[in-house]
């Protein structure tokens, strides 16, 4: 336990190496930080900068170009402390010592495998997907029938599988000290993955301030700070769900609660439930009571029929039968569909306090309930029936949420797919009373358009279904085909508002030269995912045409590009149609890879990796931009681009203009350090200790930035940076005074008491005149002429640098220390103290202080123990794994810099890789090779 505990330790210290040396350069790609942080209160591990539940288990990543080591699996560890508070213990281990022995004589390495396998054609291959299956979409299946239904629903049935919807009715809360609410709420929940997403529609009550979901314990799991607008529309996500709270989300032991502000407090709380009709729901309502403080509430989920006009719904009720009576008592109730008090339709029925749920169908609706449905002016009513009579109503319209509704329109989804770089981006908004607002923005098309049409899917190859013609919105832009359309569809019929929210719509653009088309997109619901930049601003088209060279491709894309308060970059692009190799296998079915940097031809580029593509959507965050990258985003001089490995230079690319005010580069680590200097001049040790970047030494806690002296030595001073304690030597100042004397309770001398009398008197008369200098580093005044080593918060002493107060005009004036020129290879240090530098003698050892400095000349890198000379080449060792040949770092004037070997591109289907070669090669030319061995074999043979 104690080598499993020092290994991972060191494991750690290497990873946190290689992320040091790739902050310090910029020609490395920098992954963008997906994973969101750490809840307070939530118990797991830490690693790596990402967060892990209880029982976790994963493969530790070391970023580019180390990547993941798939021979080593880490795992969380729950411990109990002696007060019986759960925490998490990484703990992680070789697997390579378990594989099992291959079977055949020459065995093959698979690419995302620890062990050894024999290759054994597509039945291997097959063994190898499943590895990625998490990762893993279904092909465009665009040979089907064009009277398949799967054709549209391909893609979204694999999205779906990897997504759980739930939803809520919130209604005021039971036997509680506030008074019964009239307020009604439903919620919707999609988890993705660990990542909870909502949107909250709500009625009869204020716009409530706080959203928060309540374990089992009926503790706070989750809260959220509602932001003060005009809708009635609330979104928000939930990151990084423990598992012990998805356990409770999918067994339906979660709660939602919501709470207005103080001057008229009201709480709505219910349960999240899974439910089957959301997967069709198109049409829903929220039914609220009329009378005061009833508690009473309800939704309704309506679909349409795929073939006939029969109206399918299911009713949530609560609060409609009292409490009193015992749940097995049932109640009738009927069930009323009016258009403006005039009734429609009828239905009776009887529900319970046990289940007061109920489904229903509305059969064969004629041509007025549907335009009225479409109109949202039908309404429905729930009525009990007896001497205690209770009625909620509420209208029907179309579903609402925070998801967006878009389409990517790209030459290769045309009828008759084609490669011409062009793009097409639309985005649509669906309102209550059934118009649709649309903003379509078309760009690099071959010749102008004449015509911009909303359509069904074709019934026939040559047949267009043609349902709303926009052309006349549209306008050209003056470039060279390019061009925009924005209206409103005022009557779009129920029937297309269904198939609209069930993806069934598409978007044609035709041209000139192709009148059937030559752009064509499916209109999708890209789900809510917390980027706000989407539900304010249109996305930026991606297309071939803008790539330079310009690329005649099939593939299209747009991104919404924002900059929040702190220079922090969020992103989110859709892409459709990227051009694939045929060893996709190889990268995981990595479809490509986006980029953001300059457009600008000169050698300092600032061109950044983003994330890879694993299908039709990417999002992240990138935290550490360059002033130079910012101030080209802030000047519309930037791109966004896409490169894939069969246009490695970029396959499609967008020009991005976000205005910003970040004049200092992204300043995220900068605030965080600010809001913590703060907790210096706080002496509450309670908040200490909820400071996440307290130093915890001594038996006591210390706030980041802050500084004190150490027990065990009062000649030392020590800093916290981050949960990490650095102790230096004090460096006693020069003094001025001719005779000194050395206390023994002081680690300085000090002038004699005749001139420490006369220094005292001195420095009196430099305050009482405000003369002398005062510096900000140790916040003290020094007396003119007086030198020291600067104190900087949070870094501690500068000890390559003197300052000195310049009297005359109470400036302070620092400077660097000048080392001299050394003659010697391999100079060391002889204190860690000392500043510069010196020549050893030749039975010198050579000192190992921690963090070696170096004031002027060529500087050394350290990687993990060790330390290496400029220009110094080597493969890089870690624990559990051992030497990795396969890439090559070196030390760059005091900055390690590693690459992997560059590997040739394969076009084969069934790649492998040999332990002892770094790239993988196709497995016909490996079995070729071993052919041609064993053929040169018989023959020296038969010569000997």
């Amino acid at each position: 336990m104690i080598e499993a505990t020092r290994a991972l330790w060191i494991l750690s210290c290497v990873w946190m190496s290689v992320q040091s040396s790739r902050l310090k350069t910029p020609a490395l790609p920098i992954q963008p930080e997906r994973d969101p942080m750490i809840s307070k209160g939530l118990s797991g591990c830490s690693f790596g900068g990402r967060f892990y539940s209880l029982e976790d288990t994963w493969h530790p990543d070391l970023g580019e170009p180390f990547g993941v080591m798939h021979c080593v699996m880490c795992h969380c560890e729950p411990q109990k402390s002696r007060r019986g508070k759960m925490f998490g213990k990484v703990s992680c281990k070789n697997m390579k010592q378990d594989c099992p022995e291959p079977t055949c004589d020459d065995p093959v390495l698979l690419p995302g495998h620890c062990c050894k396998s024999c290759p054994k054609g597509d039945s291997e291959r097959k063994e190898v997907e499943t590895l990625y299956e998490f990762f893993h979409e279904k092909e465009d299946d665009l040979h089907k029938s064009y009277n398949d239904r799967s054709y549209i629903s391909s893609e979204d049935v694999s999205a779906r599988d990897s997504r759980m919807d739930f939803v809520a009715l919130l209604t005021s809360v039971e036997n509680s000290w506030l008074p019964s609410s009239s307020g009604v709420a439903r919620a919707r929940f999609t988890l993705t993955k660990t990542s909870l997403t909502f949107s909250i529609t709500y009625q009869r009550m204020n716009r409530p301030s706080l959203i928060s979901v309540l374990d089992t314990d009926g503790n706070t799991a989750f809260e959220l700070r509602v932001p003060q607008t005009d809708t009635d529309m609330i979104c928000g996500v939930w990151k990084n769900l423990p598992k012990s709270h998805l356990r409770q989300l999918e067994a339906e032991q979660l709660r939602v609660s919501m709470t207005t502000d103080e001057n008229r407090k009201e709480e709505l709380e219910g349960n999240i439930i899974k439910h089957r009709a959301l997967f069709a729901e198109t049409f829903s309502a929220i039914l609220t009571s009329e009378e005061v403080h009833s508690g009473m509430g309800g939704i309704a989920m309506f679909t349409l029929s795929d073939t006939e006009n029969n109206l399918h719904f299911i009713l949530i009720l609560q609060g409609l039968i009292p409490h009193a009576e015992k749940s097995s008592v049932t109640v009738p109730v009927r069930v009323k569909l009016s258009y403006r008090q005039h009734l429609l339709r009828e239905i009776q029925a009887n529900i319970s306090a046990e289940d007061s749920d109920f489904a229903e169908v509305l059969a064969d609706l004629n041509s007025r309930e549907l335009f009225w449905l479409s109109r949202g002016q039908l309404q429905i009513t729930v009525e009990t029936e007896g001497p205690n009579r209770h009625l909620i109503s509420g209208f029907i319209s179309g579903k609402t949420s925070c998801d967006t509704l878009q389409s990517v329109m790209s030459s290769g989804s045309a009828l008759s797919p084609g490669k011409t770089g062009g793009v097409g981006s639309a985005v649509f908004t669906l309102h209550q009373n059934g118009s649709l607002d649309y903003q379509v923005l078309v760009a690099g098309l071959s010749s102008g358009v004449v015509g911009v049409t909303i359509e069904m899917k074709p019934r026939r190859r040559s047949k267009r279904s043609v349902l709303y013609d926009i052309t006349g919105d549209y306008s050209s832009s003056g470039e060279r085909g390019g061009g925009r359309a924005a209206g409103v569809a005022g009557r779009v019929e129920a029937r297309h508002i269904h198939m609209l929210l069930q993806n069934e719509l598409f978007i044609n653009i035709a041209t000139a030269e192709q009148p059937e088309g030559e752009l064509r997109g499916q209109i999708r619901t890209l789900p809510y995912n917390g980027l706000d930049a989407r539900r304010h601003e249109l996305p930026v088209p991606l297309a071939g045409q803008f790539v330079s060279p310009a690329v005649r491709t099939g593939a299209a894309g747009h991104a919404w590009i924002s900059v929040d308060d702190q220079c922090h970059l969020h992103y989110e692009i859709v892409v459709i149609g990227l051009s694939r190799s045929e060893d996709a296998s190889i990268n995981a079915h990595l479809h490509g890879l986006a980029e953001i940097g300059e457009m600008d031809d000169s050698t300092t580029n600032h061109k950044r990796l983003l994330t890879g593509f694993y299908g039709q959507q990417a999002q992240g965050v990138l935290k550490d931009l360059s002033l130079e990258l910012l101030r080209h985003l802030d000047e519309g001089k930037a791109y966004i681009q896409v490169s894939t490995k069969m246009n490695p230079r970029g396959e499609i690319r967008g020009l991005i203009h976000v205005p910003n005010s970040c004049e200092f580069g992204s300043r995220g680590e900068v605030v965080e350090e600010a809001e913590f200097d703060d907790l210096v001049f706080v002496r509450d040790p309670a908040e200490v200790k909820k400071d996440p970047h307290a130093c915890f030494f001594e038996g006591e806690h210390h706030a980041h930035g802050s500084q004190w002296t150490p027990q065990y030595n009062n000649c030392f001073s020590c800093t916290c940076q981050k949960k990490t304690v650095i102790c230096d030597p004090v460096i006693c100042p020069v003094l001025s005074c001719p005779h000194t004397i050395q206390p023994e309770d002081q680690c300085c001398p000090v002038c004699d008491e005749k001139k420490e009398s006369k220094e005292k008197a001195a420095v009196e008369k430099v305050e009482e005149n405000a003369e002398g200098c005062y510096f900000e580093g140790d916040q003290k005044m020094h007396a003119p002429g007086t030198t020291w080593h600067p104190f900087v918060p949070p870094f501690g002493y500068i000890k390559c640098a003197v300052c000195t107060c310049k009297g005359s005009t109470g400036e302070v004036h620092c400077e660097k220390v000048t080392c001299p020129a050394l003659t010697c290879t391999r100079p060391i240090r002889r204190n860690p103290s000392d500043c510069c530098k010196e020549c050893p003698a030749e039975d010198t050892p050579l000192l190992e202080d921690d963090e070696m400095m170096q004031a002027d000349g060529t500087r050394h890198c350290k990687f993990g123990k060790n330390y290496y000379q400029n220009s110094e080449y080597w493969h890089p060792s870690m624990p559990l794994v051992g030497e990795m040949k396969c890439i090559t770092c070196w030390c760059d004037h005091g900055v390690t810099k590693c690459q992997r070997k560059q590997c040739p591109l394969l076009i084969c289907d069934n790649p492998i890789r040999r332990e002892d070669q770094c790239c993988p090669e196709c497995i016909e030319d490996f079995m070729e090779k071993e052919e041609m061995l064993k053929k040169a074999e018989k023959k020296k043979s038969w010569r000997h």
